[in-house]
């Protein structure tokens, strides 16, 4: 896939203008979105996406557009878990809701340009030694793992990273309107609005490490990497709004985002099987046995996996509901 310098320059400068113009035109004015309005941003920026991935298709081919549109399908699943830890620690730090969109509009600014970091970083990797796949796969079977069996055991809020921050920082109790910081008493101080969006940006690092690998399981172009990682996060300030409790009903998001973790990390360990260049395995020689996993078969197991999960949390729930319900009378 050819990408000019010229088509990453326009690509870089109308992500950076749709956040601009979010800001001004939604964020900097505090207030909590209806959900008519976080109805119809949402539609628009996964329409946008869709008929991105559709660009990428009839231009560069429906290879490079079917694995867009599994890396955007991905790194959307794996931003709503995001978003579960994002409604964890502004609930935690008792972010009043028409500060909450300021929060979560700085949260996702961090996360893409982390995500930027690791793409270039992998895209690097990748390009100079092919044995990272070898890397990135094993990362991703453990991260997988560690999905399936410790989701939401860790608090971001009481945790030890937290915990040094508030040791070394003079906090406020109370909030002072959106401001980070405020002079008393002739001293600065940091506000809560500021502890949490260290803690949004230190969930952002440690979700970049999981999305990064899974993406480039999925294609090894960075272009398209990056803008499914554009996508992927446009709108998701909106989808917060939009889906509110539904997050809490999504049981079993994580065993889902497992499931499709472990599966690209084997694809990963089959690619890398192919690729293979380490000299204490088969001699250095590639080992084709195995055939590597077919981009529409990614799509169809990425896609399957998020409905099947999606479906089973709201029946699970559901059946939960009832039976509490049954049991008051």
């Amino acid at each position: 896939m050819e990408v000019t310098p010229l088509v990453w320059i326009i690509t870089v400068a109308v992500t950076v203008a749709f956040f601009v113009y979010e800001f001004f035109t939604h964020v900097r004015k505090p207030h909590e979105p209806t959900i008519a309005e976080s109805a119809r941003w949402s539609a628009f920026y996964i329409a946008l996406a869709l008929i991105f991935g559709v660009g990428v298709g009839v231009v560069s081919g429906w290879t490079f557009g079917g694995e867009y549109f599994a890396g955007y399908l991905t790194e959307k699943a794996l931003s709503i878990d995001n978003l579960f830890v994002f409604l964890i620690v502004m609930s935690s730090f008792a972010v009043p809701k028409i500060y909450q969109q300021k929060v979560l509009m700085i949260g996702i600014v961090i996360a893409l340009i982390l995500r930027g970091v690791f793409i270039a970083v992998g895209a690097a990797l990748i390009e100079n030694f092919t044995w990272v796949f070898y890397l990135f796969g094993a990362l991703l079977l453990v991260l997988a793992w560690h999905q399936a069996f410790s989701h939401g055991d860790s608090n971001v809020v009481d945790g030890k990273f937290m915990r040094f921050v508030r040791r070394h920082l003079p906090v406020t109790d109370e909030y002072h309107e959106d401001k980070l910081t405020v002079r008393k008493d002739g001293r600065r101080w940091v506000t809560p609005m500021m502890l949490t969006i260290v803690a949004i940006g230190f969930v952002d690092l440690i979700f970049a490490v999981d999305s990064i690998p899974a993406i480039y399981g999925l294609t090894e172009e960075a272009y398209l990497v990056f803008t499914a990682n554009v996508f992927a996060l446009m709108g998701l300030r909106q989808l917060f709004f939009l889906i509110g409790g539904l997050l809490e009903r999504l049981v079993y998001l994580a065993q889902g985002l497992a499931v499709i973790l472990a599966f690209i990390g084997v694809k990963l360990l089959i690619h890398a099987l192919h690729k293979n260049e380490l000299p204490f395995i088969n001699g250095g020689e590639p080992i084709t046995v195995i055939p590597e996993i077919p981009i529409w078969l990614s799509l169809l197991f990425i896609a399957g996996t998020i409905a099947v999960a999606t479906v089973a949390s709201l029946r699970k729930t559901r059946d939960r509901a009832l039976h509490s319900a049954g049991d008051r009378r």
